[in-house]
């Protein structure tokens, strides 16, 4: 693997190794795991201390039965974007890219579903009806078809997958120049589809991009995700993505510490105090450096002292938006009877979106789906239930899509996620939706800077939030952080260095 002592900004070789510095890694998420290893890497000592019983933090594969050919679904991340370059990277080097495949989205399957006022239809029926449906807005009808098939696709994406605030924001957005924009362009390259009757949205707003700028701050800011979303430019990791994490874990020389929750941090001067509790004891541990990659609406909940007031003011103001993740356990991959081979449908209600996992695994194991993908205000209702009852609503409301999902004996078991309810993450992932360029990156910095001895990681602290990516870019930071560390002028530490160049 490169390590970033190898790949120096500015193609130096880097740092001088500096070791027997002690660094405790908090968390074993994959900015923690990152930071770990390149630590190592430059000669650090390191040591990595999680509070959950596993390894990965928002990258969780679920597997239905022992064994890595169960039936598997991801509760947590689950695409990588091809421009990703450091998740591609540390992918191969650790030796899975072979695994790499595909990752088929969400309405990229023309047999896959889409809910219409009119009930689910599929994606290949699904132009005309939604094109008569935007249509019945009055304030809407005096455009081209084209135009009303870009306002229909573009409105039923974001129905997909943003929280519902978004969802007004973009309707009031056609409303006010949006579609008076879209009218002025020649659409005929940007039309695709058996009936030429879709808007290849990606292309366009690529070609066009003073499209945004009609768009809402906040809308403006969350297309990069839903494109992000609905490419067909992402991949994923055959056999779970928790391969990667794992891989990573087992590269380390120092152990994973499980178990171990972080209750405090102490910055002082010369070092960092840690308060962390077990299930048998408390206890003080004492270190010279910290990278700290716990979400910062856990890390606000610690008690936290040496903290100035621009941080705990950064840690109170990063927005976490809540998400929610139920998969069903099937007999059979019913969906293939229906020639849906992938992707995803916008199933609607509650439950909003339902993915297709590939099945690889033993057809006599069943099949793992991901019946319900939520964000924002449905994840936080269907987070709130007892597991049993939010089964049972994500079941019913699948029904209506898929029938054959009610056959007696069709769910041999279920299991989700509420990320916005986890005590590791208490939410999904971070956002700074609604903030322009130039806030956005003000955020990034904020959050990322360190305090004194104790540095921040994480997609929180990352120019891409909600990626992995992200995550492993602020680790790769945190750490050349720590190597270029020279301490504060006037400390017990900087005096010592003093004393001991000085003349004899």
């Amino acid at each position: 693997m490169v390590r970033v002592n190898e790949v120096w900004p500015g193609g130096s070789a880097g740092p001088k190794r500096r070791h027997g510095r002690r660094v405790t890694v908090v968390g074993a998420g994959i900015a923690g795991l990152v930071a770990a290893y390149e630590l190592e890497g430059l000669g650090y000592r390191v040591e990595v201390l999680e509070g959950n019983d596993r390894v990965g933090g928002r990258i969780r594969t679920h597997r239905f039965g022992a064994g890595d050919d169960a039936p598997s679904v991801e509760l947590g991340a689950m695409r990588i974007p091809t421009r990703h370059w450091r998740t591609l990277g540390y992918i191969d080097q650790l030796g899975l890219g072979d695994r790499i495949r595909r990752f088929t989205t969400l309405l990229s399957d023309e047999n896959a579903f889409i809910a219409t006022d009119g009930g689910h239809t599929r994606i290949r029926d699904a132009s005309d009806v939604l094109c008569r449906q935007f249509r019945r807005e009055a304030v809407f009808a005096r455009y081209s078809d084209a135009t009303i098939a870009f306002g229909a696709w573009l409105t039923a994406v974001v129905d997909a997958i943003a929280p519902p605030d978004l969802r007004r924001a973009l309707r009031s957005d056609l409303r006010d120049q949006l579609l008076d924009l879209v009218e002025k362009i020649d659409l005929t390259s940007f039309l695709h589809g058996s009936a030429r009757d879709r808007v290849d949205l990606h292309f366009l707003f690529s070609a066009h991009p003073g499209l945004r700028s009609a768009c809402s701050r906040r809308l403006n800011s969350f297309l990069d995700d839903i494109l992000t979303e609905t490419s067909p430019a992402l991949l994923r990791l055959a056999g779970g993505m928790d391969q990667l994490p794992r891989r990573l874990a087992e590269r380390l020389q120092a152990k994973v510490s499980c178990g171990h929750k972080v209750v405090g941090i102490e910055v002082r001067s010369d070092d960092v105090l840690l308060h962390v509790k077990t299930d048998t004891r408390t206890f003080v541990r004492r270190t010279d450096f910290v990278v700290c990659t716990v979400p910062f609406p856990v890390l606000r909940r610690m008690w936290l002292s040496g903290f100035d007031a621009d941080k705990r003011a950064v840690l109170n103001d990063t927005v976490y938006c809540p998400a929610t993740k139920v998969a069903f356990h099937c007999r059979e991959p019913f969906w293939l009877q229906e020639g849906i081979t992938g992707g995803a449908s916008f199933s609607g209600g509650r439950i909003r979106q339902t993915y297709y996992p590939p099945a690889e695994e033993a057809a006599d194991r069943g099949a793992a789906l991901l019946a319900s993908y939520t964000i924002g205000e449905e994840a936080d209702w269907l987070g709130r239930l007892p597991a049993a009852q939010r089964y049972r609503v994500v079941l019913k409301e699948l029904g209506v899509m898929h029938p054959q999902v009610l056959r007696p004996g069709m769910v041999l078991g279920a299991a989700s996620v509420v990320w916005g309810r986890s005590p590791w993450t208490l939410g999904g992932c971070a956002t700074r939706w609604g903030k322009d360029a130039a806030a956005r990156e003000q955020e990034r910095l904020r959050a990322a800077r360190p305090v004194n001895r104790l540095f921040f990681a994480g997609e929180h602290s990352a120019s891409v939030p909600a990626w992995i990516e992200g995550a492993i870019e602020s680790a790769l930071h945190a750490v050349r952080q720590i190597a270029e560390y020279e301490p504060p002028r006037g400390t017990a530490h900087s005096r010592h260095r003093k004393t001991l160049g000085a003349p004899r």
